[in-house]
């Protein structure tokens, strides 16, 4: 592929705020327009969300809803909205073997992100998570694909224990530390329960760690600094918050004809102003 001086900065980008003195937050955009959202109110990176492009697709969240172009194009939109990091959801990686993980690495860098999760689930209810030996074949793959890039792309490795019905902390550390001896660069285990859970995890591995704040994890971002956490994303909790918005409207001017959502509305005029900021970012 040939490399983008833009593509890589981003990339080198990404990488440093795993390194800042702070947490950092990579807030989850479903579109072009709410990633320019997103950077004009001053975000650093973005991430995106598979569950909230399912729901732009009109379709719901799960296993292979979304295809991989269709996660690819919608990508490569986000990229395209602004001059932010963006790292994407790749689900399990879209295929059964390590290769068509690797292959999906190299697709993802040529939409212009420089970072992807792959996650351990299977998408198959009797059998949810695929055994350690084979998620740690198919991280492996994924990173050697990474190493190959002429750019610093950063793969995430993803626990799903608490995600697919399996809430077993060991398990997921276990997994976890398989992973980052796999070369991951930064962890992931969504669905932690609590403080606990969340400190047991950072302080198991060496490498960055993600958590995903909301759901029953009432932590601030402050708070999940605190305990160890690096990043902090938010997955589909903003596209839900959006939706249950736009719900709540429509269903009161279907039932009643009235407007009263509409008078606590960002302004035109602000929208248009979050919009045009987006363009400035770094």
């Amino acid at each position: 592929m040939t490399l983008s001086t833009e593509q890589h900065r981003r990339a080198v980008a990404f990488q440093a705020l795993h390194r800042g003195p702070e947490p950092f937050v990579v807030p989850n955009p479903w579109d072009a327009g709410t990633a320019r959202l997103l950077a004009g109110l001053g975000f650093a990176a973005l991430a995106t969300t598979s569950a909230g492009l399912a729901f732009t697709l009109g379709r719901p969240d799960g296993a292979n809803r979304v295809t991989r172009a269709e996660t690819l194009a919608n990508a490569a939109a986000i990229v395209e909205a602004t001059r932010l990091p963006v790292s994407a959801d790749l689900e399990s990686g879209f295929g059964d073997t390590p290769e068509e993980v690797a292959e999906t690495i190299r697709l993802a860098a040529e939409t212009g992100l420089v970072g992807g999760s792959v996650e351990d689930s299977t998408g198959s209810g009797a059998d949810p998570q695929r055994s350690l030996a084979e998620a740690v074949e198919r991280v492996s793959a994924a990173v050697e694909a990474a190493r190959a890039l002429p750019f610093p792309f950063t793969v995430t490795a993803r626990a799903e224990n608490f995600f697919v019905g399996r809430p077993d902390l060991d398990d997921t550390i276990r997994r976890l530390q398989a992973y980052e001896e796999a070369g991951a660069d930064v962890l992931y285990a969504p669905g932690l329960p609590d403080a606990d859970a969340v400190h047991a995890v950072c302080s198991s591995v060496t490498r960055p760690v993600n958590i995903l704040a909301g759901g029953a994890l009432r932590l601030s971002v402050a708070d999940l600094g605190d305990l160890g956490a690096r990043r902090i994303s938010v997955g589909s909790t903003l596209v839900r918050a959006a939706l249950t918005a736009f719900t709540r409207g429509a269903q009161e001017l279907h039932d009643h004809g009235t407007l009263s959502f509409a008078t606590d509305t960002t302004s035109h005029r602000d929208l248009n102003t979050l919009m045009e900021r987006a363009g400035e970012s770094p």
